[in-house]
């Protein structure tokens, strides 16, 4: 029989490289970093808590924590911005490293029998390791890519955090009663297929999708006319009845947001929020912001119809507009 704590650590071997023979002392002694600094940093990416004796650190700890040392000598992790973009890496990461793992398990278990053990996933990962760690450093340099080029198509984020952008909450319908009445497998088939439909129309139109919260997506496009025809479009699926995907409501905002780390802030944010709260199913619901620049809807085949003012916490009197494709019935 097999010994768990024998194949977890044959399992990071593979993982790290290399096996573990230093103690926290010693990496932050040798990567030239005060133990203290060496320590928030291992808590801010969500690291587990380690005592000085345990021998659980390997040599690439120690270039790790020279590159981070590195970065902040020339500026680009600075005191301010250091502990949340630290923060981000370490929940972005240990997310996807769940994900994977939880699949490479399954798909050890499927190559084998309902007996795959450690051995088989240490194998898979083996195999599968090296081809994942070059795909996922190819998709983070097309990111970079594609995130200078908008950076630089507009000056003004150059100098600011601050945006005027499109912000859009695309909400399922009856998702509580829905989520109870399908097994696991099937609901989480359920929502990737919300989400990927609804990210590849966004990227189509030239937004980009900020986060996914279970039954929620929110996305940012800098022009309010696309993201009106993407609210318009998920919404029409949502009502096709032969359509799988689910009903949705949508509510957009149009103005100033504030960017960070890849997330999203402000007054804005907080309307588009409100506004697909509000919104009835199949719907959308849009600002002030959105209504004055699209104050020619009609000619794009939409039809504006004002909404009641809607009570929001921070809001006076949040006005908000219903729009619809031309010739659509209420």
């Amino acid at each position: 029989m097999s010994d768990p704590g024998h194949d977890a650590r044959a399992l990071g071997v593979v993982l790290l490289g290399e096996e573990p023979s230093l103690i926290r002392v010693e990496v932050a002694e040798r990567a030239g970093v005060p133990l203290d600094v060496a320590i928030t940093l291992w808590h801010q990416l969500g690291f587990p808590h380690r005592a000085d004796d345990d021998v659980a650190f390997a040599e690439s700890d120690v270039e790790a924590l020279r590159l981070s040392a590195e970065l902040v000598r020339i500026g680009v992790l600075s005191p301010e911005s250091q502990a949340a973009l630290v923060r981000t890496w370490g929940r972005s990461y240990a997310r996807l490293a769940e994900w994977q793992t939880t699949l490479l398990a399954g798909l050890a278990a499927e190559d084998g029998d309902a007996t795959a053990g450690p051995t088989d996933l240490t194998d898979l990962v083996s195999e599968v390791l090296p081809r994942v760690e070059a795909l996922q450093g190819y998709v983070w340099r097309r990111h970079l890519a594609s995130a200078a080029e908008h950076l630089l198509e507009d000056a003004s984020t150059l100098t600011t955090t601050e945006s005027q952008l499109s912000v859009c909450f695309v909400d399922i319908v009856g998702y509580t009663t829905q989520s109870r009445s399908l097994d696991g497998p099937a609901l989480v088939r359920w929502v990737d297929g919300f989400e990927q439909d609804t990210t590849a129309l966004v990227v189509d139109h030239g937004g980009q999708v900020i986060k996914t919260i279970g039954d929620e997506v929110l996305f940012t496009v800098a022009d309010p006319a696309a993201a009106v025809e993407v609210a318009l479009a998920l919404t029409a699926r949502g009502a096709d009845e032969d359509d799988p995907f689910p009903a949705v409501r949508a509510g957009i905002a149009h103005g100033s947001v504030v960017r960070r780390l890849g997330d999203v802030f402000g007054s804005t944010v907080d309307a588009a929020a409100r506004l697909t709260s509000a919104a009835r199913p199949g719907s959308v619901l849009v600002d002030v912001g959105v209504h004055e620049a699209l104050a020619t809807g009609d000619e794009d085949g939409w039809r504006f119809r004002r909404a009641r003012r809607i009570s929001a916490k921070g809001f006076t009197h949040l006005e908000a507009w219903r729009v619809r494709t031309t010739g659509r019935d209420d």
